[in-house]
C-alpha cells in the first residue's frame, strides 16, 4: 500500500513527541545555572598550570622547556624562561616560567599542549563559564591565573590524577636508586689469586 512508510515514520514521531512530556528520563530541560549537569571526567576545556605543595610559586610543575609552546596549531601560549634558576617545592633547583600567558580566545582545546609535556605540568580544566565584558586582557590569562593546585586537579579528575601522582612518584623513586647506586662505592671485586 502506498504511504505505509509515512504512516510509521509518523507514528513513531508521535510516540516520541508524547513521551517527551510524560516519561521522567526523557525531561532533559534543567534549569540553569540554578541547576547544572555534572561534566564527564574527560571533559576538557582550557588549560591550566599545576603546582605541588601550598606555594603556586615554588611548587609549579613546569620548568619553560617551551614544548607545548612549540607544538600549539594555533601559537595560544606565550612562554619566557627565568634566566636564573630558584628551588622548588622539593629544594630542587630548577628554571622556572617567567612568563607564562595563554590566550583563551585563541585557544581551540585541543590538548595538544598536555600530550606534550614530559613533565605533567599542564592539564586540561572544566572551567567553561569565562565570558566577560572586556575583549583584550580578560581572555589571556597569566601564569597567576593558570596555577591551580594539585588538589584541585584530584577533585576534577581523579583517576587520571591518581595515574599521574602514581607515574611521578615511581619516576622520582627510579631517579633516587640510580643516584644512589652511583653514589655507591664500587665493591672491589676480589679474585683468587692462582
Amino acid at each position: 500500500m502506498i504511504g505505509t512508510g509515512i504512516i510509521k515514520g509518523m507514528a513513531a514521531t508521535a510516540r516520541n513527541f508524547v513521551g517527551s512530556y510524560f516519561e521522567e528520563d526523557r525531561l532533559t530541560t534543567v534549569q540553569y545555572p540554578e541547576e547544572r549537569i555534572s561534566l564527564a571526567e574527560n571533559y576538557r576545556n582550557f588549560p591550566f598550570l599545576i603546582y605541588d605543595g601550598t606555594e603556586s610559586e615554588a611548587g609549579l610543575r613546569c620548568v619553560a622547556c617551551k614544548i607545548c609552546e612549540k607544538e600549539c596549531p594555533p601559537q595560544c601560549i606565550y612562554i619566557v624562561k627565568s634566566e636564573d634558576k630558584k628551588p622548588d617545592y622539593l629544594g630542587k633547583p630548577q628554571f622556572y616560567p617567567a612568563v607564562f600567558d595563554i590566550d583563551i580566545s585563541v585557544c581551540m582545546s585541543c590538548q595538544i599542549c598536555v600530550e606534550v609535556c614530559p613533565f605533567e605540568a599542564i592539564k586540561m580544566d572544566k572551567v567553561f563559564e569565562l565570558s566577560t565584558r572586556e575583549r583584550f586582557d580578560a581572555l589571556l590569562l597569566r601564569k597567576g591565573e593558570l596555577a591551580k593546585s594539585n588538589t584541585y586537579y584530584h577533585s576534577i579528575r581523579p583517576t587520571e590524577a591518581d595515574r599521574v601522582d602514581a607515574g611521578l612518584a615511581e619516576a622520582a623513586a627510579a631517579a633516587a636508586a640510580k643516584k644512589k647506586a652511583a653514589a655507591a662505592p664500587a665493591a672491589p671485586s676480589t679474585s683468587p689469586s692462582p
